[in-house]
């Protein structure tokens, strides 16, 4: 279907106009499906709110502006926010069927990603594959060291989202950012669009986290495997937040793979994190509208912890418009018990400004299974951030929305961990 650039643009003003109300259950019901399903409206109010906090406030809603298409049926748009101490952007992207399928937020002048310094494009080379088969099989990227190898490898796990292969969001790339640092240092390294990335509307009923995660990680670990170039023994996986998280499931159903590095991995149950972080950011911009997405984000996150959460429990009625298969899954995998179980050795980081997976309600539930255990390693690198950029001072939203790079210190520590693991 031909998109109507005239139509598309008004649906843009609508939205703006919405946001500028602080109206967010009529802007989520300008959603298409699968992004009604990822962000709910309190949600958004939450975000708004800590975004426009930490630039002073809200002040005006600027024209949507264009900024051509996204894909072959959608356009992009950028809707400036002016607030007391500069601003910031949403980006969207309006379908045929009038309705928005992307949502961020974004610095108000966005710079495209830079390679980090210590990322040598001449020492590795990159070539497309795919992962899987049939209608969920999804495009990654292989980068390989120059030379014959074989070379230790790792797979790399994006954290909760639809994201991309490279973890984008603005100018930033942080699984970018590992894989070609990791590739100067003579690691191969494949990442992979998530299906809900890569398909988006497309994915069954009842899809979960299991789902997302292990079909493609297993297909590429098995691809790894395969090559010439690299060691088969030596195939580890590199997860990101919820990619950390379940990483640990991978592994106990591929017993062979040889090591995990978990980044920023969360282990408090996640309807149990999803209210922190929203009293967290109801902090940074409190009124009583905050206070009613906490408290409504609350019942939500009770109703999953309780019984009576089954499968036909309606999406509508729980956190961020999840599915009930979906917060079953979560809420029955337990992923500290699960790598506690395994025998590989492990690399576990934390960022000690990371407000979204803390070192008292995260890193702790981890040191208190694993600490003592042979063959793994945990560190704290105090002032990294979720994304493990460096910083100093309190970690807020908006900070996410500047240009950075995975700190080289994490970047020299995971490389070196995993040469460790390379020798015989």
């Amino acid at each position: 279907m031909r998109i109507d650039g005239g139509k598309a643009l008004e649906v843009a003003r609508r939205f703006a106009a919405l946001l500028g109300a602080e109206d967010f259950t009529g802007a989520v019901e300008l959603f298409a499906p699968p992004l009604r399903a990822a962000i709910s409206s309190d949600s958004l109010r939450l975000a708004w709110g800590a975004e426009a906090a930490g630039r002073g406030g809200t002040r005006t809603i600027g024209e949507p502006e264009a900024g051509g298409p996204a894909t072959d049926d959608l356009l992009r748009f950028r809707i400036p926010v002016a607030c007391a101490d500069g601003g910031f952007a949403v980006v969207t992207s309006v379908g045929a069927d009038g309705l928005l399928h992307g949502l961020r937020l974004a610095a108000a002048q966005e710079s495209a990603w830079q390679a980090p310094p210590y990322a040598d494009p001449t020492r590795f080379t990159e070539r497309e594959v795919v992962l899987g088969t049939g209608p969920l099989a999804v495009p990654g990227t292989l980068t390989l060291p120059v030379g014959a190898g074989p070379w230790p490898a790792t797979v790399l796990l994006a954290g909760g989202g639809a994201f991309d292969r490279d973890e984008t969001s603005g100018a930033n790339k942080p699984l970018k950012d590992l894989a070609w640092g990791l590739a100067t240092r003579q690691v191969a390294v494949l990442r992979f669009d998530k299906p809900s990335f890569a398909h988006p509307g497309r994915l069954p009923a009842g899809f979960t986290m299991t789902d997302e995660y292990l079909p493609p990680a297993l297909a590429a670990v098995e691809l790894l495997r395969r090559l010439p170039e690299v060691a088969a023994d030596r195939v580890h996986l590199l997860g990101h937040s919820m990619g950390g998280k379940v990483a640990p499931r991978i592994a106990a159903a591929d017993p062979s793979i040889a090591g995990l590095v978990l980044l920023a991995a969360d282990a408090q149950p996640m309807h149990e994190a999803a209210v922190r972080v929203a009293r967290h950011l109801a902090a940074l911009a409190p009124g009583a509208s905050a206070d009613a997405a906490v408290a409504a984000l609350t019942r939500q996150a009770e109703l999953v912890a309780s019984p009576e959460l089954t499968p036909a429990t309606p999406s509508e009625l729980l956190p961020f418009g999840w599915s009930a298969a979906c917060w079953l899954d979560l809420r029955d995998y337990d992923p500290v018990a699960t790598a506690a179980g395994l025998t590989c050795p492990m690399l576990i980081l934390q960022g000690g400004r990371d407000y979204q997976v803390t070192v008292a309600d995260d890193l702790t539930r981890w040191q208190a299974a694993l600490a003592d255990r042979p063959g793994v390693a945990i560190r704290v690198h105090p002032d990294a951030n979720h994304l493990f950029f460096p910083g100093s001072g309190p970690a807020s939203p908006a900070e996410y929305a500047r240009p950075g790079h995975v700190d080289p210190a994490v970047l020299d520590g995971i490389a070196s961990w995993l040469a460790e693991r390379a020798r015989p």
